[in-house]
């Protein structure tokens, strides 16, 4: 700004310095309408040092080929050495964690984007004479507050890695993983040496080990109040505005009941973004992810590109977001504008779904956001699970004994349901084994769940395109014996079959499987030939379509693609069995049942599909 300009003329920027072993290697610049970033590649000069040699030695920057050498650099955490602790808690769920797993952590192109900001590193550990945790401030804090309080909604927190401004959600924003790491650092978070955040390209974290970890090992503990406990939060926003209270009443008169603590993390979310940098959670919040894959940020065309089991689960997903973007209207605790703003409302919905954990063993209804411990990623194998404490502490363990350089992943949900996944979370799990064999044309009848009828249970498997034998099972259960008319010669067949089935005399299922083999792979095959015609429909219809206006499109082409790999191999195996029998290998059987038409499943069985599920 030159001396004739206006004094009172606005130029206002902030700028970010993010730093590694000890030195700056990058400064985001952001107004109301930019954000620069700017990297270093050598050393900066530091005020009051000697200017330095314009020959300096190359600086670290993340992705070194000395420092991805050899995987993940130790000791360059922000974070505070975990010891033990005692473990007598309850196991919660991880529901979401949008960054997918399956990243060799030794390839150099990864990128290290780790705060080390040296007064954090060295002195934050150190042990006051009354055995607290003694935090030094940092010389660029914004502000220096207690942190005695305990209270989710205390304006106590340390604040020094705070940032300047308004979260920018826009889908191409950076997130700001370095003032995270420290604002944990400095409230409490601690996590075992050696532990680190890695990505690929900057956009998706997950965590890692850089050293070795044996079965039991106590890798990560947040405090209580640093978590959004939906139970803690409702209680605060209702009595905040009654105004709460009634939206949630709302929730549940249109048969969303079961999403209230999602709603009040969803809503708590909102306030504080609209606190801008005043909110003690900025520096969390502007590490969330800004794109999303999930169902609830596809395009209508999006959603003409899915299968029906995908389309099914996606639109239950998009149906959730309507529902609390309608009951938003009543809540008084949000401006007007932003409760219209639907990219913010889809933000917060995301980062809800894909990010919080949920009570598995139904001991509650407890959903929680949890700094640091949502950095898991989903895995087949897993390596790690979180615990809360009755205090509402989390801790996370190892499982497995966990070898350097290897991911750190929990378990989002069934690995032989990638479907569901895809929809909540907006990744293909390419390790899945199997996958639901996608027969959605079967009533789900008490009799037909004792015979195996279950999304973790119908499966066609990826690698060899083999059969579960629930699936035989059902099919002939409900497809083909249903079919057969009772005589006096062979009596209730299916009555036998289920009766053979629920006391366990293998011999006479084996019998009737036998007579009715034929008849139970033509129906299995019907469905498979028709499944697949619909597959090469769908992938036509998405050629030509530009990415820019469906970013979605390559994931769901992807997801799409390894349903039909999985259904080439059950279609050969199924081909070269009717071949064997003598049959028709590219005819139909009068035993096949309807297949899906295009429309949706109806509400009441899908329902209750994704009720289990859930």
């Amino acid at each position: 700004k030159s001396d004739e300009e206006d004094d009172d003329a606005s130029y206002c920027c902030c700028y970010q310095i993010y730093c590694i072993d000890h030195q700056p290697f990058a400064i985001r610049a952001s107004s109301p309408t930019l954000t620069i970033i700017i990297t270093f590649t050598t050393m900066m000069w530091k005020p009051g040092t000697a200017k330095p040699n314009t020959n300096t030695t190359t600086a670290k920057t993340p992705n070194s080929k000395q420092q991805s050498k050899n995987g993940p650099k130790s000791g360059g955490s922000s974070s505070k050495k975990l010891s033990s602790a005692t473990m007598g808690m309850r196991f919660m769920q991880r529901k979401g964690g949008a960054d997918p797993a399956n990243v060799s952590v030794g390839d150099q192109e990864k990128k290290k984007l780790f705060a080390t900001n040296s007064n954090i590193n060295n002195n934050s550990n150190s042990n006051s004479a009354d055995g607290n945790l003694e935090r030094k401030r940092d010389h660029t804090a914004i502000s220096s507050q207690s942190s005695s309080s305990s209270s989710p909604s205390s304006s106590a927190l340390n604040m020094e890695s705070c940032g300047f401004g308004k979260i920018d959600i826009d889908e191409n924003a950076p997130r700001s993983l370095p003032p995270f790491e420290s604002w944990c650092a400095e409230n409490g978070v601690q996590k075992m040496d050696g532990v680190e955040l890695y990505s690929e390209d900057g956009m998706d974290y997950q965590a890692v080990t850089t050293v070795d970890l044996p079965a039991g090992s106590t890798v990560m503990y947040i405090p209580a109040e640093l978590c959004f406990h939906s139970s803690t939060v409702g209680a605060e926003l209702c009595a905040m505005s009654p105004t709460v209270q009634e939206a949630a009443d709302q929730l549940a008169k249109i048969g969303s009941g079961n999403s209230i603590p999602d709603f009040y993390i969803f809503l708590k979310m909102l306030i504080e973004y609209e606190k801008e940098d005043q909110s003690n959670y900025f520096p969390y919040l502007d590490s969330f992810p800004r794109l999303y894959f999930n169902a609830a940020s596809m395009t209508d065309f999006c959603y003409e590109c899915l299968p029906p089991l995908v389309f099914s689960l996606s639109r239950m997903e998009r149906v959730k977001l309507e529902n609390f973007e309608q009951v938003l209207q009543k809540v008084d605790l949000v401006s007007a504008y932003n409760k219209q703003n639907l990219p913010l409302l889809k933000w917060c919905f995301n980062a809800v779904y894909t990010r919080a954990y949920a009570d598995k063993e139904g001991q509650g209804s407890d959903v929680t956001l949890t700094p640091m411990a949502d950095m898991f990623n989903h895995g087949t194998d897993t390596e790690v699970e979180v615990y809360f404490d009755e205090g509402g502490n989390a801790m996370a363990y190892t499982t497995v004994d966990v070898p350097a350089n290897s991911p750190l992943r929990i378990s989002y949900g069934c690995p032989t349901n990638p479907s569901f996944l895809f929809a909540r979370y907006g990744f293909m799990d390419d390790s899945s084994p199997a996958t639901f064999c996608k027969m959605m044309d079967i009533p789900k009848t008490p009799e037909n769940v004792d015979m195996g009828m279950d999304f973790s249970k119908m499966l066609f498997y990826h690698d060899t395109g083999d059969i579960s034998q629930e699936v035989m099972d059902v099919v002939l259960y409900a497809k083909v014996l249903a079919n057969i008319k009772y005589s006096p010669e062979t009596g209730d067949v299916k009555q036998q079959f289920y009766d053979a089935h629920m006391n366990g005399d293998e011999a006479t299922k084996a019998a009737i499987h036998e007579a009715y083999r034929y008849e139970t792979i033509s129906a299995i095959k019907k469905h498979v030939d028709t499944f697949m015609d619909q597959l090469i429909a769908l992938e036509a219809k998405s050629e030509g379509k530009s990415l820019e206006e469906h970013p979605r499109l390559p994931v769901i082409l992807h997801h799409n693609q390894f349903v039909k790999e999985t259904f080439s191999k059950v279609q050969q195996n199924l081909d070269g069995a009717v071949a064997e029998m003598g049959g028709p290998v590219n005819g139909g059987d009068e035993w096949g049942g309807d297949e899906w038409n295009g429309g949706e499943w109806p509400a009441e069985e899908y329902n209750q599909e994704y009720a289990y599920m859930e």
